[in-house]
C-alpha cells in the first residue's frame, strides 16, 4: 500500500516511496540542467526533466524493491516493486509551478525550452498590461498580480517572439501546460492532458472563484484556450501510467499539486490559519484560508490550495520569495565561498553577527511583498574587515528577513498570522537559520521529522484518492515533530538596515 511520489523541482527530480505511516522508505534523485541564455532568462529542456524523472523513479523503485529487472527506463517489474516489498499502488506528482512547457501532442517532443518561473523576460508585457489598467481585474479573477513569475505572459511572449510555436498552440497541434501536465502526458503516453486546480491557479488564466479557465483572461493574454489542459481535482485517479512509457508499470496517477500547495498538505495544514514555509530555491509562505478567498493583503496573493474529489476548493494566501536557497547556492557555485550548502551554517556561526553587511538576494528580482522584477542583488556595508563568514551570515539573515516581511503582511488576514510556523525544505535543516527565523517572527518554528513534505503532500493526495489513507485526520496523525525553535531576542536594528537596503535594490534593471 505504499505510494510513489514524484517531486519535479527547479533543479532536479526527487522520487520517494511513502509508507502508510508517512515514513520515507526509499529515495531517488536526479538533477537536470538550468540554462541562462540571456540576463534574466531561465530555461529548462523538457526532455531533460523527463529523463531525470525516469532516473529518479528507477533509483527509488530499485531501492524499495531490491532490483527492477532494468528499472523504470527499461521495462521492469509490472505493478510497482519486486516481490516481497510493500507494493506501490499509486503515483502522486508535485512540481515547480509557473514554468511554461510546450510539447507536440503527437510525439510529445518539445519544440522549444521551457520558460521557468524565475524567468523575467516578460516584465515589459506585465508593465504594459498594468499601465493599461488590467491588473485590478486580473487580481479579482485569479487572486494574483501581473508579474513575470506567473505562466500566462510567457505564452503571450511566444505570440510576439515565436509566432510559429504560438500558431501550433492555436491550431491544437501543440499543448501548453505546467510541469505537472507535461509529466502526466509523458507518463500516460500522451493519453491525458490535465492539470489540477492548484497548478491552474498559478497561470493568470484560472478564475479561482468559479473554478475554471477564464475565457476573458485567455483573450486578454492571447493564450489559445484549446492548448490548455483539462482541470481535474488534486486527489483521485485521473489516469494510469503507460507501461510502454514507464518501464512496464501500470499505476493510477491519483494526486497532483503544485509544490507549495503540496507542502501545505504534507505539513497537515488542513485548518484555516495553519501556515508553513518551504525553504527551497526560494521560500514560500502559505496560510490555509479554508473555503474563503482572502482579500489580497499587502504584497500577498490568493491561490487554490487544493481541490477535493467533489470539486470543492480550499484556498490559501501566499507570499513567494524568489531567491533564498538559491542565494546559498550562489555563494557556493558563483563565488566559491563554500563547498556545500551545509557549510553556510558553520561559517555563519563562526561570527557573532554580519559585521554590518546586508545582502539583498534579488538575483531574479523581488517577489512578495515588494514585487519588483527590476530589482537586482546588492551587498551593502562591506569594509576592509569583511570576511566570507560575514557574507554567509548576511545571506542567512536575508532569508529570515524576507520571510519575516511576508509573515508581517499576513497579519492583515482574518485572524492575523499563524501562532506557529511549520517549516520544511532544504533550508529547514539549517538550525541557525531556523533560530534566526523564530527570533524574527517571534513565534515558534516547528520542523517535522520528514523534511521532504512537498513529495509527502503529493503522496498523501494520491493515497487519499486510492484508499491508502481514509481521511485528513488519519494523515494528520502521521505528522511528527523533529525540533521546535522557540523565539529569542529580535534584531530590530538589523531588520531596519535590511529594509533600507531593499529600497536601494529596487528598479536597478529598469
Amino acid at each position: 500500500m505504499s505510494v510513489l511520489a514524484i517531486d519535479a523541482g527547479t533543479t532536479g527530480v526527487t522520487a520517494l516511496v511513502i509508507s502508510p505511516n508517512g515514513a520515507v522508505t526509499a529515495r531517488g534523485y536526479a538533477e537536470f540542467a538550468q540554462h541562462y541564455p540571456r540576463p534574466g532568462w531561465v530555461e529548462h529542456v523538457p526532455e531533460e526533466i523527463w529523463q531525470a524523472t525516469l532516473v529518479a523513479c528507477r533509483q527509488v523503485l530499485d531501492a524499495a524493491g531490491g532490483g527492477h529487472q532494468g528499472g523504470v527506463a527499461g521495462g521492469g517489474h509490472h505493478g510497482g516493486v519486486a516481490p516481497g516489498a510493500p507494493p506501490v499502488t499509486c503515483v502522486g506528482i508535485t512540481n515547480q509551478r509557473e514554468t511554461a512547457v510546450i510539447w507536440d501532442r503527437a510525439d510529445l517532443a518539445a519544440p522549444r525550452p521551457a520558460i521557468v518561473w524565475q524567468d523575467r523576460r516578460t516584465a515589459r508585457i506585465c508593465e504594459a498590461l498594468r499601465d493599461a489598467g488590467h491588473e485590478a481585474r486580473v487580481t479579482e479573477l485569479t487572486g494574483l498580480r501581473l508579474d513575470p513569475y506567473f505562466t500566462a505572459t510567457k505564452i503571450t511572449w511566444l505570440a510576439d517572439e515565436e509566432p510559429a510555436v504560438w500558431a501550433g498552440l492555436a491550431d491544437g497541434s501543440l499543448a501548453a501546460g505546467t510541469v505537472d501536465s507535461y509529466l502526466i502526458a509523458r507518463l500516460t503516453g500522451g493519453r491525458r492532458h490535465v492539470t489540477d486546480a492548484s497548478n491552474a491557479s498559478r497561470t493568470l488564466l484560472f478564475d479561482i472563484g468559479a473554478g475554471r479557465w477564464s475565457a476573458e483572461l485567455c483573450d486578454l493574454l492571447r493564450v489559445p484556450q484549446r492548448a490548455l489542459p483539462e482541470v481535474v481535482p488534486s486527489t483521485g485517479v485521473i489516469g494510469r501510467t503507460d507501461p510502454a512509457a514507464f518501464g512496464g508499470l501500470d499505476l493510477p496517477i491519483a494526486g497532483i499539486a503544485g509544490d507549495q500547495q503540496a507542502a501545505l498538505f504534507g505539513q497537515a495544514c488542513f485548518a484555516p490559519g495553519d501556515a508553513k514555509c518551504t525553504y527551497g530555491t526560494g521560500s514560500f509562505v502559505l496560510a490555509n484560508t479554508g473555503s474563503s478567498i482572502a482579500s489580497p493583503a499587502a504584497g500577498l496573493v490568493s491561490t487554490v490550495a487544493w481541490m477535493d474529489g467533489s470539486g470543492a476548493l480550499t484556498y490559501a494566501a501566499e507570499g513567494s520569495v524568489f531567491v533564498t536557497g538559491a542565494a546559498v547556492q550562489w555563494l557556493r557555485d558563483g563565488l566559491g565561498l563554500i563547498d556545500d550548502a551545509a557549510q553556510s551554517e558553520y561559517l555563519a556561526a563562526s561570527v557573532p553577527d554580519s559585521g554590518g553587511v546586508v545582502f539583498v538576494p534579488a538575483l531574479t528580482g523581488l517577489g512578495a511583498p515588494h514585487w519588483d522584477p527590476d530589482a537586482r542583488g546588492t551587498v551593502f556595508g562591506i569594509t576592509r574587515g569583511t570576511t566570507r563568514a560575514h557574507l554567509a551570515r548576511a545571506t542567512l539573515e536575508a532569508i529570515a528577513f524576507e520571510v519575516r516581511d511576508v509573515y508581517d503582511a499576513m497579519a492583515a488576514l482574518p485572524g492575523g498570522h499563524a501562532p506557529v510556523l511549520r517549516v520544511d525544505g532544504g533550508g529547514a535543516a539549517n538550525g541557525l537559520l531556523m533560530q534566526m527565523q523564530a527570533d524574527q517572527l517571534q513565534v515558534p518554528v516547528e520542523r517535522p521529522e520528514v523534511g521532504e513534505t512537498t513529495a509527502l503532500g503529493a503522496a498523501f493526495l494520491a493515497g487519499l484518492g486510492t484508499g491508502v489513507w481514509s481521511s485528513l485526520d488519519e494523515i494528520a496523525a502521521t505528522w511528527r515533530l523533529d525540533r521546535r525553535f522557540e523565539p529569542g531576542a529580535r534584531d530590530e536594528a538589523g531588520h531596519a538596515r535590511w529594509c533600507r537596503a531593499v529600497e536601494r535594490s529596487k528598479g536597478w534593471a529598469r
